[in-house]
């Protein structure tokens, strides 16, 4: 690794060590306004190193991480919610009783899980940043033991979570199996996405959509979200209704748009139709399930279905661009 490749990769390696020097400080002294200031301190110091890691320039970063423009925004855009979320969580922790101070931990952990998603080149990155941020959510949605709503839900996502990790990596070996390659950005692998005879890595892909569609919580994947926005304690909801389902989406659109479009390949006609009608089904479901609800939580819980919806058509639009020949213009 170069000095360049290190500069690039300060905005990922903040929030870790920050969450490092809060386990420590908690070893000797636990105060949660401290804490707070720390994790602050961490998310602010991320964000503001992104303009020197861009001065570095575009690079790949080995072959799991490529550290461009596009991860530098979303790389931002997470951290800067996470820091959000934080202030947030102060006044919403000072008010309850019990330990307070590792909730900041966890947040900083799948901040970071989060971030690295966006800069993925590699199924193996994708896969580390996603249980990274799983883990962490797991604790955080049972953070509240106040009532047994809290712990429900956060089993009913460490089930669903469990079953999705499953999809992902089973799509993930075949996709090896047939290609001897996990790189986003093998060539090979795009031409499958046009290739009709060529069924194991396409298969594969379904199994990759069924998992993320786990995590971004769209139709048919979705039942779990209300009964967990419901039980997490309210920051923890935020940060599942923004940063998570938000750093997924960014992985989503380069897997399937600029990725696709640097190599100059057609999707698959059978992938498109498939998010053309998750995309419909969420943006009518989520709707229409919104206005039965009288809890604040669900109805976010159903307004993230229907926006991530609306979040598909931005991406079937831009394959639409890679189909017609304007690719050149995501490069």
């Amino acid at each position: 690794m170069t000095a360049a490749d290190l500069t690039s990769l300060w905005p990922l390696i903040i929030p870790p060590v920050g969450a490092v020097v809060v386990m420590l400080v908690l070893a000797f002294y636990r105060n949660h306004a401290l804490t707070a200031v720390l994790t602050l301190v961490s998310l602010g110091a991320s964000i503001m190193m992104i303009p020197v890691s861009i001065s570095a320039g575009a690079r790949s970063v080995g072959s799991l991480l490529i550290m461009d423009g596009y991860a530098f925004f979303f790389i931002g855009l997470i951290f800067s919610a996470a820091f959000i979320v934080t202030l947030l969580s102060y006044s919403y922790l000072e008010k309850r009783k019990g330990y307070r101070e590792e909730f900041y931990i966890l947040l900083l952990l799948a901040a970071t899980g989060s971030a690295v998603l966006p800069a993925s080149n590699h199924f193996a990155a994708f896969f580390l940043g996603l249980e990274i941020l799983s883990l962490s959510l797991y604790v955080l949605i049972a953070y509240s033991r106040e009532g047994a709503n809290g712990l429900e839900a956060g089993v009913k996502y460490l089930i669903l979570a469990a079953v999705s990790t499953a999809f992902l990596l089973f799509g993930m070996a075949l996709i090896y199996a047939d290609l001897g390659s996990l790189g986003f950005s093998q060539n090979e692998f795009y031409q499958t996405l046009e290739n009709r005879q060529r069924l194991l890595p396409l298969v594969g892909l379904g199994m990759i959509l069924v998992g993320a569609g786990f995590k971004l919580a769209v139709v048919p994947f979705h039942l779990w979200t209300p009964d967990v926005y419901q039980g997490a304690p309210a920051p923890v909801t935020a940060f599942v209704a923004t940063v998570s389902k938000g750093s997924v989406f960014a992985l989503l659109f380069r897997y399937f748009a600029l990725n696709s479009a640097h190599a100059g390949v057609l999707p698959n006609e059978a992938i498109r139709w498939t998010l053309a009608l998750i995309a419909i089904l969420s943006m009518f479901a989520g709707n229409l399930l919104a206005l039965m609800q009288n809890n604040v939580k669900r109805i976010l819980a159903y307004s993230s279905i229907a926006h991530l919806g609306y979040l598909l058509v931005a991406l079937l639009a831009a394959m639409r661009l890679v189909r017609r020949g304007g690719w050149r213009k995501l490069r």
